[in-house]
């Protein structure tokens, strides 16, 4: 397999270095151009990684040696940026979440399809040892019958945070607050894990902060359509920032999950976990340790190897719809204060 994919990254925000350290590790990935309306960011991006820069989007893509945009802009450009890519025959990779309009999501999901490109989703904690294993074990039944689920994420973001773009804390651009921004990982990694929801009863709050038309805490009570239940909580107002939890427990056996490591492992099977890291190192991977890019190089290298294998990617645009379609539904409930069904 010597095909070598040719990226362009779209935006040029902190997270971009993120994406072009993980892309440039996978074998048959490179990134060889960025776009972005804001010409210094992009410059020096383009000057530190050899990047050709575009201050133009439609010449962007134009660009005949790229195959695939990674679009890391505002939220609630994702699904425009990503149509206009699609039609373009570039296959498309969204930072989550994958657009905050479900309507717009549907958009591009038939545009990619129509335009037989590979549409992905930035969801890199679904390839975490962690919830690799835990897969792992579902699949062999180890669980039992699933009877709960929670997903917690208590940090924190500053008043300044959200100052510190006019986007921040909006409807329009942001999608949402803690839930759609900072908890989404761990609602995605809640499904994935758990199977869908039937119903949900939510309260949102804004208690922390000034300026912003979102939430800053959130707690939903879930019931799965396989009958266990379940539990949400965003929140950025937990000063000074504390963990992010995935809490599953089984008939046979309970796992958690902080700070995408595992914490408990216990199952009546004697089964225990083997991994010897307790730590995400900055350096490079090894068979027991994670560097801070090597969830996010696995899931590039799924994209990078379902498009040229002509497969799925694991987190496909059906699949990124999932925790939109969720935490919409939550919001629902909590500005009507009845329960929604999905």
């Amino acid at each position: 397999m010597k095909k070598t994919l040719n990226f362009g990254i779209i935006g040029s925000g902190n997270i971009v270095e993120t994406h072009i350290r993980s892309i440039q590790d996978v074998p048959n990935a490179e990134v060889t151009a960025i776009f972005s309306r804001n010409k210094a960011t992009s410059e020096k991006w383009g000057n530190q990684y050899g990047l050709q820069v575009y201050s133009d989007y439609e010449d962007f893509l134009r660009n005949d040696k790229m195959d695939i945009v990674t679009i890391l802009t505002p939220s609630g450009t994702h699904a425009d940026l990503g149509i206009l890519a699609a039609r373009q025959g570039k296959h498309v990779v969204v930072e989550k979440p994958i657009d905050t309009s479900l309507n717009k999501t549907n958009e591009l999901i038939h545009a990619c399809r129509e335009a037989n490109v590979t549409l992905s989703c930035i969801f890199q904690h679904r390839f975490d040892d962690g919830i690799v294993d835990i897969k792992n074990a579902m699949n062999l039944g180890e669980f039992g019958q699933l009877n709960f689920g929670a997903a917690r994420t208590t940090w924190y973001r500053s008043q300044e945070y959200y100052d510190s773009g006019a986007w921040r804390g909006t409807w329009e651009l942001d999608g949402g607050g803690a839930l759609m921004n900072q908890s989404i990982h761990y609602i995605d990694l809640l499904l994935y894990l758990m199977g869908p929801v039937e119903e949900v009863h939510a309260y949102c709050a804004t208690r922390a902060h000034e300026r912003i038309e979102v939430e800053d805490i959130a707690v939903a009570s879930l019931k799965f359509k396989s009958g266990a239940l379940g539990l949400i909580e965003g929140n950025t107002a937990a000063f000074p920032g504390y963990s992010a939890t995935l809490d599953i427990f089984g008939n046979n056996g309970s796992v958690i999950i902080e700070n995408d490591l595992v914490k408990e492992w216990n199952f009546k099977n004697g089964n225990e976990y083997t991994k010897a890291s307790k730590e995400v190192v900055k350096t490079s991977a090894s068979s027991n340790k994670m560097s801070s890019y090597e969830s996010h190089k696995r899931q590039y290298d799924d994209i990078v190897h379902a498009i040229l294998e002509k497969r799925d990617p694991l987190v496909t645009g059906e699949e990124a719809r999932k925790s939109l379609v969720l935490i919409l539904a939550i919001y629902e409930s909590a500005r009507s204060g009845s329960p929604v069904k999905l």
